[in-house]
């Protein structure tokens, strides 16, 4: 399939929406057209490929793909094209492997990213089809251009934020607790329900200054809260139920209503464990991706898939990650259902093993 049609079509799947359902031919039939793009464009994936003895003329179904380990983009530049091309250049933190090891996503085109993250965040944050005020505890995306939350906090805000939507926090200057404070005070005053969007650590930070100030905010009916990223390489962790419990009491804002974003930056889609309004209780809950994602666990030797209840290393296939790679095989551990995923911590030592292999495979290919 060509390339233009190749991204129209999935741009048309993407922009139906999250409701729109992808049947199970349909996804391996455009997998299998974005793996013979990736192969025929990526050259350090095509490489490792060739390594495994696998190319589109050997792959019959998706299951088939070789999958990257999420260090393999601390390694390589997994793009289809010149890595200069890119429009954009979204890095990890680093904060598990320091500043000179950051993983790299380079995209020489966000029509399917931005397609895709407007298209699950309407869906879990905004059911309604609400336009609101957005407050934002990520820094803006003018202030940090490598980061994949910031520009998707900058796209939420541009399309679905009122005027009134405002920035929190800074990359320099972190949050700033007394605008934050007016802001908070003015839609409680006004009636005005809100959209919060923030990391877990921002949140505790606002909701601990909350607590000592002695400060309890009543937030309107219909007010919710968006949390993604968690604790890694802190020295303070907070449950989810903690948390969501600080924010209705400090906020006024019950469970229900707050949805946790899991996403990575080698991803272009991202996953949600809620609908605003109707959110399971934080313990009963599961992740699930949008119809262009698959996921599933597989054996932490082997990488083969696992059913549904067995625990393994997560594996995802994102069609919208078609300039990058499709197949990412994560460091997390997890177990799926029909219904989505629940992460229970990261591989390590034996269960990281087949990840381990696959990164050598990788290693070898690109000659490092």
């Amino acid at each position: 399939m060509p390339t233009d049609s190749l991204r129209d079509d999935l741009l048309r799947h993407i922009s139906a929406g999250t409701g729109a359902a992808m049947a199970e031919a349909e996804f391996d039939r455009l997998a299998r057209a974005v793996f013979a793009h990736q192969f025929a464009r990526n050259t350090p994936y095509r490489q490792f490929c060739k390594r495994r003895g696998v190319s589109p003329h050997t792959v019959a179904h998706r299951g088939e793909i070789p999958a990257v380990p999420t260090d393999a983009f601390k390694a390589a530049a997994l793009v289809c094209g010149d890595p200069a091309d890119a429009v954009a250049v979204f890095r990890t933190s680093g904060t598990t492997a320091g500043p000179e090891r950051r993983g790299t996503h380079y995209l020489p085109d966000l029509a399917l990213y931005d397609a895709a993250l407007r298209a699950g965040f309407r869906a879990h944050l905004l059911p309604e089809g609400a336009r609101m005020r957005m407050i934002s505890l990520v820094p803006p995306p003018e202030e940090l251009r490598d980061s994949s939350l910031s520009h998707m906090a900058g796209a939420v805000v541009a399309d679905f934020g009122t005027a009134k939507s405002g920035w929190y926090v800074s990359a320099e200057g972190g949050i700033d607790h007394a605008r934050l404070a007016d802001a908070v005070r003015d839609a409680e005053g006004a009636g005005e329900p809100v959209c919060i969007l923030g990391t877990a650590f921002a949140l505790v930070h606002w909701l601990d200054a909350l607590r000592d100030a002695g400060t309890r905010v009543r937030l309107p009916h219909g007010s919710r809260l968006m949390d993604t990223g968690g604790f890694k390489g802190r020295s303070r962790e907070v449950t989810r139920e903690e948390l969501y419990g600080a924010v209705e009491e400090r906020l006024g804002i019950p469970a229900a209503w707050c949805v946790n974003e899991y996403g990575m930056t080698e991803m272009s889609s991202q996953f949600y464990d809620g609908v605003a309004g109707s959110a399971f209780a934080p313990a009963e809950r599961l992740h699930a991706g949008p119809p262009w994602v698959r996921t599933e666990a597989t054996d932490p030797e082997t990488l083969r898939p696992l059913p549904h209840g067995e625990t393994g290393v997560l594996r995802h296939f994102d069609l919208a990650n078609l300039d990058s790679v499709m197949a990412i095989q994560t460091a997390d551990l997890g177990v799926t259902s029909p219904e989505g995923f629940r992460v229970l911590g990261r591989a390590r030592g034996a269960e990281a093993r087949g990840c381990s292999l696959a990164m050598d495979d990788l290693l070898r290919a690109i000659g490092r």
